[in-house]
């Protein structure tokens, strides 16, 4: 008997479906990813950055290079295997170059819901326990986070504003008393 949904799949590749938590989960896999190697980053590269080799320089450069671009690979592919499930085209994730747009076509895809069935891109996928469980720190950590940034960016933003009309107000006493 044939199965309803797609079980032997390569999730790092664009032919297939991403229901939305696999890839919210997936997301969240690859920023949790991201933040290891920022981590390694920042406790190796001042240790190496006292060495005046230029080579050294390219080469931590060039690896630098490799992963943002893994990194924009991987996205698009989650992206493009969403859009899969929802039937739609690849070509439409080239909305998230188009800024403003890429954070509502975000939210469209993380929240729309995709084909019951089997469309063009084949049948759904089964998403497994661990992306579920990714999926879900995802929709609970993201508002968290910008929360969190708009508590603390927020009040900056207002002391920079400050110092600024101050700095200003300083400038002009000084111009009129010349």
């Amino acid at each position: 008997m044939p199965s309803n949904f797609q079980t032997h799949d390569s999730a790092l590749s664009a032919g297939g479906r991403f229901g939305r938590l696999s890839y919210l989960g997936w997301n969240m896999l690859l920023g949790l990813s991201m933040c290891v190697v920022g981590i390694i980053a920042a406790l190796f590269i001042p240790a190496l950055s006292n060495s005046p080799s230029i080579a050294l320089l390219f080469i931590l450069g060039a690896v630098a290079i490799i992963i943002y671009i893994a990194l924009i690979y991987f996205s698009f592919i989650f992206i493009i295997r969403r859009l899969h499930d929802k039937n739609q085209s690849g070509w439409l994730s080239l909305l998230m170059f188009i800024p403003l747009v890429n954070l509502f076509f975000f939210i469209y895809l993380s929240c729309a819901k995709g084909d019951t069935g089997a469309n063009n891109y084949g049948a759904p996928r089964i998403t497994q326990g661990w992306e579920k469980v990714l999926g879900w720190i995802y929709i609970v950590v993201l508002p968290i986070s910008i929360l969190i940034l708009a508590i603390t960016a927020i009040p900056a933003y207002q002391s920079y504003i400050e110092q600024a009309q101050q700095l200003q107000q300083y400038q002009q006493q000084i111009n009129q008393s010349e």
